[in-house]
């Protein structure tokens, strides 16, 4: 293997390279640990502990309802649910059937739930309780044949199922009466109570995963990840901070959700790995919640959001020092910029140290990430992990290699990049070329190997680290009959990393409020693409041609904040 400046700057013990890698899935570890460890905890929820064992048995189960069911190698199994054990018993189910497992966000609006679903083509769908009417009102324009409904009570413990019943589950939206023709999902595992998992062979290099991203183009695209590249990831980010791991002992806390690529690949993965377990938390959100996790699982690894590090250290219980922290070795942090405050709090409250990495889902998580040990850099997103090559490309094509400290647009080269986008073979070709794979982000890398992002070519938002691409914003915005024009751009945020903002020129004579607009977004888009800020201008900078300038839109916001 080359040398590349950024292995003398790795952590002593971190190898260059992890190949060969084991031809293994996710399946064979979690076999693996319910052979050796049976009884070791493999799920947290809410009290609950779950064992490797228990929790084979019932994706065994479930794979054995979905082939009843007549799913076959190759098909896609829909997923829309936070993270909670069905979404790991169901996920291991699907990979056991053989099937292509694609999990969807369950906050998705009506019209992005029939986009995902007609995109991807599942015929299959299982969607916890307070989604099954959205399934229902878009299952007749999609392929769906199979809607399998679980309630979230089903894994918790005895007390908290009772008092969940009796006080909550109507009140939140978890109660439903099913349709004629859907089934429970606890119905088809005692049906197949004690089944064993069908004869389907499933190779590492299989198709396993689909993911929703932005991309390159409005719309999400699927993005499709092989069984064998979960692996890479995971071992990839082992390696990295994992080398003070206890297998079966440590905890991973799983707040990112598993329908992101930071949550499945660089979370979920890496825990599966090391034989972590995972400390499931449904609603991030809930920082009640957040907290109670920690404290009842206390993790080793607490992987995040910037958000969540400062809602937590502003969070009443933290600052009266009633919550204790220090079982935490490490902490990630992703999907959006980590301001040197916060890091430096956070730190400084639980004793462990904060990595920071960036990543893309089509690079399903093949990573740069800070050293654990070695030197931080303000404003870096650290070097390449181990097999992974970055080059910093002509900001214009691409092409040759730019000196270091000059910048160009960062491309990714690993054995773990997507497969492609799910049946679009020409935006396939647009990201991936001859084996590099092209963000569209522009940086450079500093004469150490440190990676710095200044900004993005194409000009996908990450608010808390989802994906906004503007053009979908913009669409929904300009259908207000007072709309003349509309921007939409990402804006630095100290609490989402990155908002959405809108400017909005109105039309002669007509009016309208940020208000009005932000409700206007609401019937169509989730919550994290409505603008969080909205600015009415006369009118919006433009080139020769008639080109919005949205450069100029935020770096005259900047100047404002400054000001």
């Amino acid at each position: 293997m080359a040398e590349y400046r950024w292995f003398k700057n790795y952590d002593p013990g971190v190898p260059h390279s992890l190949e060969p890698y084991p031809q293994m899935t996710l399946v064979d570890y979690v076999d693996e640990a319910a052979k050796e460890h049976p009884d070791a905890t493999f799920l947290h929820f809410k009290k609950r502990k779950m064992s490797y064992a228990e929790v084979n048995k019932l994706s065994d189960e479930f794979a054995a309802a979905l082939a009843a069911k007549n799913v076959k190698k190759g098909d896609r199994v829909a997923l829309l649910m936070p993270n909670c054990p069905q979404a790991i018993i169901c996920r291991w189910g699907a990979w056991k059937a053989g099937a292509i497992m694609v999990h969807v966000n369950p906050m998705y609006t009506e019209a992005e739930l029939e986009h995902a679903l007609k995109d991807c083509g599942a015929e299959t769908v299982v969607v916890l309780t307070p989604f099954y009417n959205s399934v229902k009102k878009v299952q007749s324009h999609t392929s769906v044949k199979n809607v399998i409904a679980t309630n979230i009570k089903e894994y918790l413990p005895p007390v908290l199922k009772v008092l969940f019943t009796l006080l909550m589950e109507k009140k939140q939206g978890h109660y439903i009466e099913l349709q004629s023709g859907d089934h429970w999902l606890q119905d088809l595992l005692k049906e197949k109570a004690g089944a064993k998992r069908p004869d389907v062979k499933v190779l590492p290099g299989d198709p396993a995963l689909i993911l929703f991203s932005g991309g390159t183009t409005g719309l999400p695209k699927g993005v499709v990840g092989t069984h064998i590249s979960q692996v890479m990831t995971g071992l990839q980010f082992k390696t990295w901070v994992g080398a003070m791991a206890e297998p079966y002992k440590d905890v991973m806390a799983m707040l990112l959700p598993l329908f992101h690529s930071f949550g499945t690949y660089a979370v979920m993965s890496t825990a599966i790995v090391s034989h972590m377990s995972l400390s499931l938390v449904a609603n991030p959100r809930d920082r009640d919640d957040v907290i109670a996790s920690i404290e009842n699982d206390k993790p080793a690894y607490f992987p995040a959001v910037p958000a969540m590090f400062i809602s937590l250290l502003e969070h009443p219980k933290v600052k009266a020092g009633k919550v204790d922290f220090h079982s935490m070795k490490c902490c990630n942090s992703g999907a959006a910029p980590l301001l040197a405050d916060t890091k430096k709090r956070f730190e400084e409250l639980t004793g462990a140290r904060i990595v920071e990495g960036y990543g893309l889902t089509e690079t399903t998580m093949a990573c740069t990430c800070t050293p654990f040990a070695g030197k931080w850099k303000q404003g870096s997103v650290g070097m390449p992990l181990p097999d992974v090559i970055i080059r910093i490309g002509d900001i214009e094509t691409g092409e040759g290699e730019m000196p270091a400290g000059k910048e160009g647009e960062i491309i990714f080269k690993a054995p773990q990049l997507m497969v492609g986008y799910w049946n679009k073979p020409e935006e396939t070709k647009e990201m991936l070329r001859d084996n590099w794979l092209y963000t569209g982000d522009v940086g450079y890398m500093d004469e150490d190997g440190y990676v710095f992002i200044t900004s993005r070519k194409k000009e996908l938002i990450k608010p808390s680290g989802f994906q906004v691409w503007p053009r979908e914003v913009e669409e929904v915005i300009s259908k207000h009959p007072a709309v003349s024009e509309v921007a939409v751009a990402g804006i630095p945020d100290a609490k989402q990393g990155e908002a959405v903002k809108a400017w909005v020129v109105l039309s002669p004579g007509k009016t309208a409020t940020a208000e009005e607009i932000q409700a206007l977004c609401k019937e169509t888009l989730v919550g994290y693409k409505i603008p969080k800020f909205i600015e009415f201008r006369d009118a919006l900078p433009k080139t020769m041609v008639g080109k919005v300038l949205k450069r100029l839109l935020v770096e005259d916001d900047a100047k404002k904040a400054k000001a």
